[in-house]
Parts: C-alpha cells; sequence; structure tokens
C-alpha cells in the first residue's frame, strides 16, 4: 500500500474543501422556490437528484472523503447559523465587502435562545451517508463557532444580542452549547469528519497587516487581541471532549465569492494562536496567490498536525503548471514535515450558490490534477 493510499482517516493526501458548482437545474429550481413558484419537496427533490449525481463524480474522481457540495444552502455559513433554534434570516444593512464587489444582503439575528435541537443538518447528512459507496466517507462542514459568534458583531446584530442576554459572554457559552448538540447529532448519525470553516483569522490577520481596516470594521486593537482569544476557545470548547474517532479539521481561508476575495495577508500575525493552540487535527490553508504569504508560518504548526495546501485555486478555470505545485510543496516541506502535508484546492468552488467562475468541466479538471499531483509526490 503506497503513501498515497493508505491514509484512513481525514485529511487524506489529495483532497478538497467541500463545496461544488450547483448545475443549472438546482440554481433554476432554488430562484422558482424563492419565487413561490414551486414547492420545499419540489425543490428538496431536486437538490437530492443533484446531490446522488455528485456522489457518483466524486468517487468517480477517486475522492475518500466526499460532501454533499454544499447544494442545499445558500451560504457556507448561514445557513448553518439560521438553523440553529434562537437564530433567524436577517436582511443586513450591507452585504459582505469583497474586492470589487459587494454580496448580498443577508444576515442572522436573534429572536430568543441559542439551542442546537433539531439541527436540519443532521437530515442532510443522513441522505449524504445512505448514498455513498460503501468505504466512502462523508465529510460534513459547518462554520466555526467563533465564525457564527463574529456574524453577531455586526452593528446591526449586536441589539438582537443585548435583546435576550445579558453579556456576550452568555451568549458564547449557549452557542457553544448548541453546536455541542449538533455534533453529538452529527456524531450519532454517523458523521466521523468534521471541518470546521472559518474565515475570522483572515480578517485578523488582515487587521493586523492593515491597521487601517480595524476601525473601518468598528473594532480597536485591544477588541481584536480580545477576539483572537475569544475564537479560540470557543473553537477548542466544542472540540475538547469530542469520541476519539470524531476527526475535527479547520479550513482557514480569505474569502471566496464569485471568485472574488475579502482579505489579503499572510497567516504570521496570527499563527499564534491559531496554529499554536487550536487542537484540530489538520488545517486547510489557502495559498493560491502572494496574498496569502509565505510558508515560513508553518513552523508554528505542531509536527504531530497535518497541513492541506490549498495551492490549486477554485477562482479561476485555468490549471495550474503540475512542476510549480510540486516545487511549492517541497518548498512548503522546509517548515512542515512532507508526511504531514496533503494538497486540495485553496478553497470550495461554490461557497455561496453564486459559485465561482469557471465550468464544472474545469472544476473536475482540477480535481484531476491534485490527484495526480498527490500521486506524484506521495506515491
Amino acid at each position: 500500500m503506497t503513501e498515497f493510499t493508505k491514509r484512513t482517516t481525514s485529511p487524506f493526501r489529495f483532497d478538497i474543501v467541500g463545496s461544488f458548482l450547483r448545475p443549472k437545474e438546482l440554481k433554476e429550481a432554488r430562484a422558482k422556490y424563492q419565487a413561490g413558484q414551486i414547492t420545499k419537496a419540489e425543490l428538496t427533490a431536486i437538490e437530492d437528484k443533484a446531490i446522488i449525481d455528485l456522489i457518483k463524480k466524486e468517487e468517480a474522481a477517486g475522492l475518500h472523503a466526499v460532501t454533499d457540495g454544499e447544494f442545499r444552502r445558500s451560504w457556507w455559513h448561514l445557513d448553518f447559523i439560521w438553523g440553529l433554534e434562537g437564530i433567524e434570516q436577517s436582511t443586513s444593512n450591507t452585504g459582505y465587502e469583497f474586492h470589487d464587489e459587494t454580496t448580498r444582503a443577508e444576515t442572522a439575528k436573534l429572536v430568543g435562545k441559542v439551542s442546537g435541537n433539531n439541527h436540519p443538518f443532521v437530515e442532510h447528512f443522513k441522505f449524504t451517508r445512505d448514498h455513498v459507496s460503501t468505504g466512502t466517507q462523508v465529510k460534513q462542514t459547518i462554520p466555526s463557532p467563533a465564525q457564527a459568534f463574529f456574524e453577531f458583531l455586526r452593528p446591526e446584530n449586536i441589539a438582537s444580542v443585548n435583546k435576550y442576554y445579558p453579556s456576550f459572554d452568555a451568549f458564547a457559552a449557549d452557542l457553544v452549547t448548541a453546536y455541542r448538540q449538533v455534533i453529538a447529532d452529527l456524531y450519532a448519525a454517523g458523521c466521523r469528519t468534521l471541518q470546521l470553516d472559518d474565515c475570522t483569522w483572515s480578517a485578523y490577520a488582515d487587521f493586523a497587516q492593515h491597521p487601517e481596516h480595524i476601525k473601518s470594521a468598528g473594532f480597536n486593537i485591544q477588541q481584536l487581541e480580545k477576539l483572537e482569544e475569544t475564537s479560540v476557545e470557543l473553537n477548542n470548547t466544542i472540540i475538547s471532549d469530542q469520541p476519539h474517532d470524531l476527526t475535527i479539521n479547520t479550513h482557514d481561508c480569505r474569502g471566496n465569492y464569485h471568485s472574488t476575495w475579502a482579505a489579503t495577508g499572510g497567516y504570521g500575525p496570527v499563527a499564534d494562536p491559531l496554529f499554536t493552540k487550536e487542537n484540530v487535527t489538520a488545517f486547510y490553508l489557502e495559498y493560491d496567490t502572494e496574498r496569502a504569504g509565505g510558508f515560513e508560518p508553518l513552523e508554528k504548526v505542531p509536527n504531530d498536525k497535518y497541513v492541506v495546501l490549498g495551492l490549486v485555486t477554485s477562482k479561476s478555470g485555468q490549471l495550474e503548471d503540475r512542476e510549480v505545485i510540486i516545487n511549492r510543496i517541497h518548498e512548503a516541506a522546509k517548515f512542515h514535515p512532507l508526511d504531514k502535508l496533503c494538497l486540495s484546492p485553496q478553497c470550495g468552488f461554490a461557497s455561496t450558490e453564486e459559485g465561482n467562475i469557471l465550468t464544472e468541466k474545469q472544476q473536475w479538471a482540477k480535481i484531476a490534477l491534485i490527484k495526480d499531483i498527490a500521486k506524484e509526490v506521495w506515491g
């Protein structure tokens, strides 16, 4: 058995982040549902069909762990947050600001105390679980609790927290309890690989390297330092005391919306505490452009943890030069052991339902390239 094939738990040498381009039929169905032209049941049937088709394509591509492509979601993070009891979908004062583009203006608001009971993602997981082949793992992706907490620091959301909680600490405590409930329910349903998607660290790194962005975001430097501590504490609290066979990883990127980005700057300013204190098994890291900085911060990742290098971009259909990617893997290995490195796209192909600007054919060509390179590097 080769190094490439012998791994049986996440992360894998050849891996993905999670989301895939939505098929045209699914996009049209979601639009019709929003317009009241089809029922929820009709939309679900179309989602089911698209997910089954995606699973077959993922397995044919050789992936050891597959996802449902996040096909039932509009956003990579908000749909999960909306699924918690006590939280509802809300219109924001403005969308998220990306480079040269602003997203739809949506967010979340509290309408009561937060609970993790009956989260819809559990049933979503069960559907995917029931349609994979024997031996194929299902990776469940959710936003980190730090990401959910960060959402409620938006100015228009603070009032909703203050309405139901005496402090943000009390809110954070309930949020953690809710997450642990959802994770317990996912585990009971058979989930053994969980990925915490997290853009908070890219925001903190951006703030550290562009101080002028701190004030415009409504923070000061003291609050930023406290937020980093809070993020680690929130994430580690849901990771602690979980079953030994539940692998929990994290994906940290700089934003991914319609092939554009939100933050810039290397991992250096946040390597401690992110790499030194967050108790995940693996870090899936964006490294497809110079905006991510160099590999030097990987020195801070403990040698028993994995780093999944996001060297292949999901933002463009242009196929990377395989030798360039191979050389970059070996460059990263100067700072973290090669046998603790893996390869993936830098992010999903459709973190929101809009999707990135590339074709499905180009999407699968990227995945095939990653597999081919991983086989060459790890044998």
